[in-house]
């Protein structure tokens, strides 16, 4: 994962917050390096990651896969197939033309990192918002805090990252007890 955001999409209202949405879902923006990734891959996440066969009780919160172009929207289509057979019931998740994203407030990113010690040292290095949703590094490790990866892959990658050695200690502590 290159890097992730969360915010807004699907609807028309200009400029939605989270207090004032509209007609818009709260969503995640993916970037992400084909050659480390694939689409599909990305999918199998998506539909692991919801209930994809619970209807929403809002547009808000609707479960909608956003795609950039007809080969993603045919991939995305037969994954939805897949899993509906898989589960053996309906699913409820709509597959919608990206038309563009609104970056939600700074208090909604990187949510897990944002709780905890470790944020203080990313936000000195990366004052401004965009500078520091965009950081790969805080992306990662958000990651991680969130209970994604696994400790071999911290390993390989904690040099990267930018942390004090003390950062990285708590870091490898919180994985070790999230894997318990």
């Amino acid at each position: 994962m290159v890097r992730t955001r969360v915010g807004y999409a699907g609807g028309k209202k200009a400029n939605p917050t989270y207090r004032s949405i509209g007609d818009h879902s709260e969503t995640i923006q993916i970037d992400y390096d084909p050659q480390q990734v694939s689409y599909e891959a990305l999918l199998d996440v998506f539909w692991a990651s919801h209930s994809p066969t619970a209807r929403s009780w809002s547009r808000q919160y609707a479960s909608v896969l956003f795609v950039h172009d007809a080969e993603q929207r045919a991939q995305a289509e037969d994954s939805l197939k897949r899993e509906e057979a898989k589960l053996g019931r309906k699913i409820f998740t709509e597959i919608v033309e990206y038309s563009g994203f609104t970056l939600a407030e700074d208090y909604h990113q990187k949510y897990r990192l944002r709780n905890s010690s470790i944020e203080r040292e990313y936000v000195t290095v990366y004052p401004d918002l965009l500078d520091f949703v965009n950081s790969t590094a805080v992306t990662r490790v958000n990651g991680y805090l969130s209970g994604h990866g696994t400790p071999e892959q911290l390993k390989n990658e904690i040099e990267r990252l930018g942390l004090s050695d003390v950062s990285k200690e708590k870091l490898r502590r919180i994985m070790a007890v999230s894997r318990r």
